[in-house]
């Protein structure tokens, strides 16, 4: 079976990729495409790389990435032109309303969408992508890029050669979107999964991972130097992030690594913490020196864990001391392979009793990394999605 996986990547690490190695852009398609994936960032090749563990070719398309995309185009003979992705600085509604608005982006979606609100690929993206789609003829195309890629083009795709669909969403699916094109949506969350099944789309659960081979692709680990750090985005959608983290620093010397968005008051003590974007190994490093990592849930996800940091943070080695969630023991041992705080004052003691004790913490950081490595791995996830399919 010929399996194609379909991607985005930020536009952030896109401006940070291409203005980090000159020249880049005029590369190869296959040049191009190697830098991306030696990056390290998101999810790279690792489920094209464990299909094919399996016995499935598969390849991934980055179908956001102008220049690795334009690069496929030429090398074919068409005829294309280049435009930089913005980097969300412009073309964006102001902070304040992008706050106010926050709790209603599920239902705005498919508005945005209808006035070019929301990223669809334009009319050359589109074409690109199609061709590859007819040039891969995959017997199964998974889709990780609903945002960009919206069902009526998953139909267009269905009709070339009438491959398996799946789709990989984590939270809030539009309701405005025929989700039934697919043949299995998969996401990390149950309430996700239900929504799909209350639409008559089949749908299981699946985690994210993380991929040991990244581990081998670092460098040595660098010295254990942050006491406490943060890797990910403070935004308007993440109240109880901010408010964790800023208690945090008020007490402790916080590294932030990351994005914070536009909106964060001046006064927040999460700007002297800011150490700069951490892409790909380099946020990977950045976990490493840490010697406790702190994880938080965007705030829609409710009482379910299941966020990337889960697997990053503990596939490296790193001591996690996560937010309490309802199916956190479904993934890992709490007390024993992570640590979960209930409240800021819980988190601000469990900080203090775990860079007091350097055995347990080392103890517990080595027990969450032998789970990771073990059961959440992208072998273990790209296995059930086969065996979804074959049951299907």
């Amino acid at each position: 079976m010929r399996i194609l996986v379909l991607n985005a990547d930020y536009p952030r690490f896109l401006t940070w990729l291409y203005r980090g190695q000159a020249g880049l852009e005029n590369a190869p398609y296959a040049e191009q495409m190697a830098a991306r994936n030696e990056s390290l960032f998101g999810v790279a090749d690792f489920y094209s790389r464990n299909f094919s563990a399996w016995g499935h070719p598969a390849a991934e398309i980055h179908v956001n990435n102008p220049w690795l995309q334009a690069a496929w185009a030429r090398e074919r003979g068409m005829a294309v032109t280049v435009t930089e992705p913005t980097t969300g600085a412009g073309n964006r509604l102001p902070a304040w309303l992008l706050q106010a608005v926050a709790p209603f982006k599920p239902m705005l979606r498919p508005f945005a969408r209808k006035v070019g609100l929301s990223p669809k690929l334009d009319a050359q993206a589109e074409k690109i992508l199609l061709a590859q789609i007819e040039d891969f003829r995959p017997d199964l195309v998974l889709n990780q890029d609903t945002f960009h890629i919206d069902t009526a083009l998953m139909r267009r795709i269905k009709g070339i050669g009438k491959p398996i669909l799946v789709g990989q969403i984590g939270i809030s699916p539009s309701r405005g979107e025929d989700w039934r094109v697919y043949d299995l949506l998969i996401s990390q969350l149950v309430a996700t999964v239900e929504f799909f099944r209350g639409h008559g789309v089949r749908a299981e659960v699946s985690h994210l991972a993380f991929e040991p081979y990244v581990i081998d692709a670092l460098p040595p680990p660098p010295a254990a130097d942050v006491d406490i750090s943060f890797v990910g985005t403070v935004s308007a959608d993440h109240q109880q992030r901010i408010a964790l983290l800023e208690a945090v620093a008020e007490r402790h010397d916080l590294k932030l690594f990351g994005y914070i968005a536009p909106g964060l008051p001046s006064s927040s003590p999460l700007h002297r913490c800011f150490q700069g974007e951490a892409w790909g190994a380099e946020m990977y490093q950045a976990l490493r020196r840490s010697r406790i990592t702190l994880n938080s849930h965007i705030d829609m996800v409710g009482r379910e864990a299941g966020n990337v940091r889960l697997f990053e943070a503990t596939g490296v080695g790193t001591f996690l001391l996560t937010d309490f969630k309802d199916n956190l023991h479904t993934l890992f041992d709490p007390d024993r392979e992570v640590v979960a705080w209930r409240s800021i004052d819980d988190c601000i003691e469990k900080i203090e009793r775990y860079l007091a004790d350097d055995a347990a913490r080392k103890e517990i950081a080595a027990a969450g990394q032998r789970r990771t490595l073990t059961a959440h791995n992208y072998r273990e996830r790209t296995r059930g999605i086969l065996a979804a399919i074959e049951n299907s």
